[in-house]
């Protein structure tokens, strides 16, 4: 028998006993191509669009309402935030590094002499690098920053890697300035664990990142901590900082948050930072552009000394593939300098004629970092304008110079260990920051977790301000199958983002009748077609088995596929403060309302089940939609800061491929079990495989304790929370899940269950 279904304008004959009930309101979908594909351009689009649009978010900003003074202070501490400056400092002094075998003065220049010294930053974390000391008293305390690739003896001219007149450090020097010239962590690329080959620097950042701090964060410590010695040492004597490269930036940001910097040099770095997806990944800093360009960041140096240098920048090029995050670093485009620049002198409404200032290094700022028009306009700054000297030959060096190898390795080991400490704290600290649920009765805590879901919606996942438009859908068939039919379905989400997946809808929903609907997510790099026929190892049909149960099944297409065309969507993401899920949950968000508007769908009766990557959707979009009746999270669910901050553990993102996987500090506030916390107190599934490499049991079993005891201890909700182990690897098992299932969206058991 031949059953005739309309689809909007087009008829289709099915070859089955029944038809699927139609889809009310839907234009036929005639596009061409991998719609996947265009999935992912869509979504690059939009956050190209949200990138350009930051800027005026900004200017509107600009303009602070209230109290000028407080209004900085808060902005200040947005801004360390951001760069992961949280951590109190320790009380501080400039240390010689000497034994009794080696002295510590380690060059003699003309009119100073060099030292090998460090002083403490954190509880752990100690900076080091050379001092240089001029022979009479100083006119000023300067901290000199190189750049990444460059070593505190290159800056200072005991080596010839930088030319003499770019050795700014020693020209401070001869102009009578007591000069402290950190060592940074380089970029120097090797192979992690003996998989990812990523630089020192995205290194230290994958696991401090997790944890809310950052390696821009921790160097900035440094330099804080060597102001703080400076100022304790003579409060009377200017401070100021000057840098070129990273060093620029980290004069910059030092400038900024803290205001006993008289003068500010940032050489090679000031820039439009809308390209910042592109640079080495150790930059990305979560949020930034909605509050700060570095024209912003100037307003905060305002009105002391800032003096930005166009001049030819650090330059490289990292390729995809190789497991670390891929980058491009060029020097900034004079007309990028200059329209920032413009952007600085607009904000600067407190005292427009001493700050900022623009330097410009030869023709259309290629020329050399630290020109004697920059240095005098930096001396100036800080009174020391009349010693300016320079000319004079580089320092004597000592017979040997400090192991610059031997010293990167301790500072890595020192932020490693600082970091790992945080990670073993973390519990404590999300515990503190979750004390705040109500536990006393399913109702108060349904109320007092909307205020811990609002801050994983707006400041962990991040969320667009925009409208879900109409959702406008289109469809046709893809499957005719003897129990189910399926539909390729696209739904629009905002202006030119899109939703699409497949329906399936089983061919005997009787008039009337309204199923349940389970939402089943592929993992990375998958597709909905590949959870439905296929027989893949990971997913066994599993989306269509339960359409064969009598579930309507939505398939979604997720973004997380093509490799680095979706990590890179992530990369643009993250400076808005935003993720790849503040995309998707939207996507589910309308696609939650379109399937509630089918006559066959009972819309109290929808739930999530994902696999791997869809595993951590499973634990974010239902926290975050709470139109989903139940989560199932397969394959993934674990100790997931741990995993993702661990330098111990083999299991950890620190040596792998996934360099967009880090979400800022999570470690402070959402685990998976916390996650679990905003799902409760929905029914929560978790779907294990013994052999799973994405953790140990031990792992998964802990975390999932804390979920239990959530459940059953606290909100004594019984049968609403389990855990199914199985002898298996990373798949879908599909018996308990599916009990599951029937049970909490209330679907009676098959005859393969009875069976």
């Amino acid at each position: 028998m031949r059953s005739l279904f309309c689809l909007a304008a087009t008829c289709v004959l099915l070859d089955s006993a029944v038809a699927a009930p139609p889809l009310p309101n839907v234009k036929p979908l005639d596009w061409e191509g991998d719609i996947a594909s265009r999935l992912v351009d869509a979504a690059d689009a939009f956050l190209l669009r949200e990138l350009d649009r930051a800027e005026a978010g900004r200017d509107e900003l600009a303009a602070d309402g209230g109290e000028l003074e407080t209004s900085l202070h808060r902005r200040r501490e947005r801004l360390a935030k951001m760069l992961g400056v949280r951590d109190e400092r320790v009380p501080t002094s400039i240390e010689l590094v000497t034994t009794v075998e080696r002295d510590p003065r380690v060059g003699i220049g003309d009119g100073y002499q060099v030292y090998q010294v460090r002083w403490p930053a954190l509880d752990g974390i100690t900076g080091e690098g050379l001092l240089l000391v001029p022979d009479g008293t100083p006119r000023a305390d300067v901290v000199a920053i190189p750049d990444a690739d460059q070593t505190p003896e290159m800056l200072v001219g005991l080596t010839d890697e930088i030319a003499a007149e770019s050795q700014f450090a020693r020209v401070l020097a001869e102009s009578g300035c007591r000069v402290l010239v950190p060592t940074l962590i380089s970029r120097q690329r090797q192979a992690r664990n003996e998989r990812a080959v990523m630089t020192h620097r995205e290194y230290v950042y994958r696991s401090a990142f997790e944890l809310g701090r950052h390696v821009i964060g921790y160097e900035l410590q440094k330099v804080l901590a060597a102001v703080d010695a400076f100022s304790q040492d003579d409060a009377d004597r200017s401070i100021g900082v000057a840098g070129y490269g990273e060093g620029g930036m980290l004069a910059l940001y030092a400038a900024a948050l803290d205001e006993r910097i008289g003068s500010t040099l940032v050489s090679g770095y000031f820039d439009d930072r809308r390209t910042l997806w592109k640079q080495p990944i150790d930059r990305n800093v979560f949020g930034l552009l909605k509050d700060f360009g570095d024209a912003e960041v100037a307003k905060l140096v305002s009105p002391r000394t800032l003096v930005i240098e166009a001049a030819v920048g650090p330059e490289l090029e990292w390729p995809a593939g190789q497991g670390g995050a891929p980058a491009a670093l060029i020097s900034p485009p004079i007309e990028n300098v200059r329209g920032e620049f413009a952007r600085a002198k607009r904000f600067d409404v407190i005292n427009s004629e001493t700050s900022p200032r623009l330097i410009v290094s030869g023709d259309g700022g290629r020329g050399p970092f630290g020109t004697a028009g920059a240095i005098k306009a930096f001396l100036a700054g800080v009174e020391a304008e009349a010693g300016y000297r320079a000319g004079s030959k580089p320092p004597q060096p000592a017979e040997s110079l400090p192991d610059s190898e031997a010293r990167l390795r301790r500072q890595l080991a020192e932020m490693d260990r600082f970091t790992q400490r945080l990670l073993t704290e973390s519990p404590y600290v999300r515990a503190e920051f979750m004390k705040g649920l109500d536990t006393s009765s399913v109702e108060a805590y349904r109320i007092s977790s909307k205020r811990y879901r609002d801050i994983f919606r707006d400041d962990v996942i991040g969320s667009f301000d925009e409208t879900l438009v109409d959702p406008d859908p289109r469809a046709r068939i893809a499957y005719e199958e003897e129990t189910w039919t399926g539909y390729e379905v696209v739904l629009d989400v905002f202006d030119g983002f899109f939703a699409y997946g497949v329906l399936l809808v089983p061919n005997d929903v009787a008039e009337g009748e309204k199923r349940p609907v389970v939402v089943c997510q592929h993992g990375l790099e998958g597709r909905p077609q590949d959870i439905i026929r296929g027989d893949h190892p990971a997913y066994h049909d599993f989306a269509a088995k339960l359409a064969d149960r009598g579930f309507v099944v939505f398939a979604p297409q997720h973004l997380y596929l093509f490799g680095d065309r979706f990590r890179t969507l992530q990369r643009k993401a993250n400076p808005l403060g935003k993720t790849l899920f503040s995309l998707m949950a939207p996507q589910h968000e309308q696609l939650l309302k379109w399937l509630k508007t089918l006559s066959f769908v009972d819309g109290d009766r929808i739930g999530f089940y994902g696999l791997s990557y869809g595993g951590k959707s499973a634990m974010r979009i239902p926290a975050l939609v709470e139109g989903y009746a139940l989560s199932i999270c397969s394959a993934d669910f674990n100790d997931w800061v741990w995993k993702n901050a661990s330098t111990r553990s083999p299991y950890s993102y620190v040596w792998t491929n996934e360099y967009e996987i880090f979400e800022f500090d999570l470690g402070s506030t959402f685990n998976y079990s916390e996650m679990a916390a905003l799902i409760a107190p929905r029914p929560f599934m978790v779907e294990r495989g013994h052999f799973d490499g994405v953790a140990p049991d031990e792992r998964v079993a802990l975390e999932f304790a804390k979920v239990r005891h959530l459940y059953e201890a606290k909100l004594k909700l019984d049968d609403t929370c389990e855990i199914e182990f199985f002898d298996g690897p990373h798949t879908i098992n599909g018996q308990g899940t599916f009990r599951f299932l029937h049970k909490h969206l209330n679907w009676p058991a098959t005859e393969i269950d009875r069976n």
